[in-house]
């Protein structure tokens, strides 16, 4: 028989009883609320991607023909969104910033020229300081696009292109703080960002000329020849030396390993501390022998002018010690690196 233990009988629960209760009850709360939030406005999206159409395909037609550059525009949280969209356009290759809708009308509309298109964001589509420039914009001739919650609005009707960004309701117990209207608006942005991006062909180099200050661009931009040991640096041994010989190359050039040379300069193997360990684990004495003989032979080797990022998906693919040798396109030893070179660089 079960007992259920509880407190005696005519007693109350303890004061931290009940209140450890209620914070807990409020926990569970906010994590269901959380939960909800996300899942309402991954929703939205979901909603926005079934429903989207030919009117898209415009859209990007419009800014890819633009022979100036884009201005996003908003006012409020769809200004917040609009600044995040001009920037991830300006960074995949579509020139782009951002206007605040207030301030256009007190001298940054002198910004906009005549070949450029607008993006206006709003999700009422009749946000007034957005609708007072309106007129203006079409008499500079500028194109406008907009991604508004209401095709029917000012805005909508006024645009050249109209996005349907509408959400069904807003997220939250309230549903009416922008949270799902914002995160569909700054998803479509994305997908006419990265549309275009598909389009011109932008590829990894672009966008790392884009980032060549952050950690996309080190791993796009830094090449083997940038971070890779040479020159006097560089430990090698001919095939003919002892392992004693190769030991004491290790020793002077701190790397954990040689490279072992033929005659005409081209890479025979390599012989690294792990070596090193394998072979005391086979002899007793390492007297006479011959480093050819112990050396990891066809060891894997980069081009100097290859991506650092590729010698560090090539060192943790496959068990290589964490060196790597550098080779010509003629086969001959031109550099090394190991892995900690590459975590110096930043590249990993």
């Amino acid at each position: 028989m079960s007992i259920v233990s509880g407190p005696p009988a005519g007693k109350a629960l303890a004061p931290t009883t009940i209140i450890d209760a209620a914070a807990q009850a409020t926990q569970d709360s906010l994590l269901t609320l959380a939960k909800d939030v996300l899942r309402a406005e991954a929703g939205a999206i979901e909603a926005l991607a079934s429903r989207l159409d030919r009117t898209f395909l415009d859209a990007v037609a419009v800014v890819e023909k633009c022979t100036g550059r884009v201005v996003v525009t908003g006012i409020g949280k769809s200004g917040h969104i609009a600044r995040k969209i001009a920037a991830t356009l300006a960074s995949t290759g579509t020139p782009a910033f951002f206007v605040h809708a207030a301030e256009a009308s007190h001298g940054d509309l002198g910004m906009i020229r005549p070949d450029d298109v607008v993006i206006a964001l709003s999700n009422s589509g009749e946000t007034a300081e957005l609708v007072a420039i309106l007129a203006l914009l079409k008499r500079r001739g500028a194109k406008l696009v907009a991604l508004t919650g209401r095709a029917d609005s000012t805005l909508g009707r006024e645009a050249d292109v109209a996005l349907d960004a509408s959400v069904a309701a807003e997220a939250g117990p309230l549903a009416l703080a922008p949270t799902s209207s914002t995160t569909a608006a700054l998803a479509l942005g994305d997908a006419l960002a990265l549309a275009l991006l598909n389009l011109r062909g932008f590829d990894a180099e672009d966008f790392a000329r884009a980032h060549p200050g952050g950690a996309l661009g080190r791993k796009l931009l830094v090449r083997i020849s940038d971070v890779m040991h040479r020159g006097d640096a560089l430990p090698t041994v001919p095939a003919t030396a002892t392992l004693a010989a190769a030991l004491l190359e290790m020793s002077r050039k701190r790397l954990g390993m040689t490279a072992v040379l033929n005659e005409d300069g081209s890479v025979a193997g390599v012989y690294t501390d792990g070596d090193l360990r394998r072979t005391l684990e086979r002899h007793d004495s390492i007297k006479g022998l011959r480093v050819a003989d112990l050396m990891t032979k066809k060891p894997a080797t980069i081009a100097p002018e290859r991506l650092a990022a590729e010698a560090a998906q090539i060192l943790e693919a496959r068990d290589l010690g964490g060196k790597l040798v550098v080779v010509s396109a003629e086969g001959k030893l031109v550099g090394a690196l190991t892995f900690h070179d590459l975590l110096a660089a930043g590249v990993v």
